[in-house]
């Protein structure tokens, strides 16, 4: 039974990387420069949230410390 699922298993992984391969060659020049573009929107946005995330990791902190210096001063 392990030995026919082996079997089953590599000869359909090949079979896959074997499609994969042909239809990378298959793509057009449309689908490269629509993922560029995904790529560049996606880093921007990335460059966006940085700030917003600093601020409130910053946030969080700041209190912390208060509930750690209001607790001690009651």
């Amino acid at each position: 039974m392990f030995k026919k699922m082996s079997v089953f298993l590599t000869s359909f992984l090949g079979l896959m990387l074997a499609s994969v391969g042909v239809s990378e060659a298959a793509l057009n020049a449309g689908v490269g420069t629509g993922f560029t573009a995904l790529q560049t929107d996606a880093l921007a946005l990335i460059d966006l949230v940085w700030p917003v995330t600093i601020a409130v990791t910053v946030a969080f902190i700041i209190l912390g410390l208060f509930k750690k210096a209001a607790g001690k001063a009651v």
